[in-house]
């Protein structure tokens, strides 16, 4: 194959690749509505990291928590910001690839939750942590209020 054709070949793979990682940038992408509190830096890194994994987000800067309490989230599950996407409810520091998995099995509940700020969680895993992880588990809020976990990180 001549030099050219090979850059042509490469160039046309490389936009494949992109373009297959980032199906959930485009118009499609599910909408996150984050609530928060205008100040705080955590809670715009996780919007940082739901925008890097393909999500829409719009933030709120009013606090979160009246959402949280029309939402139907317990208090004792409360975290700094809370989101809602597709009709579900996200409390806290939830990965982007457990909201990917909500999305798709669609399950009967009120949505997800990671209760507290665990460090090493998506916007707790700045340089300003030094490379610390906690242990965390994202719990499936189901529509009576119980949870079970959905994902457990260590």
């Amino acid at each position: 194959m001549n030099p050219s054709r090979r850059l042509v070949t490469a160039w046309a793979t490389l936009a494949a690749v992109v373009a297959s990682g980032t199906a959930l940038a485009g118009t499609d992408a599910p909408l996150v509505e984050v609530w928060k509190s205008p100040s705080c830096g955590c809670c715009k890194e996780w919007v940082a990291h739901l925008e890097a994994n393909g999500f829409r987000v719009s933030a709120h800067d009013e606090g979160n928590t009246g959402m949280r309490g029309r939402l139907g989230i317990p208090v004792a599950l409360g975290s700094c910001h809370t989101a809602l996407v597709a009709g579900y409810a996200l409390e806290g520091h939830v990965p982007a690839g457990d909201v990917q998995r909500l999305l798709k099995a669609r399950p009967v509940a009120i949505g997800l939750a990671v209760p507290g700020m665990p460090v090493g969680s998506p916007g707790m895993d700045g340089p300003a942590y030094g490379g610390r992880r906690d242990s965390y588990q994202v719990l499936l809020i189901a529509k009576n209020g119980s949870t079970s976990v959905f994902s457990s990180y260590r």
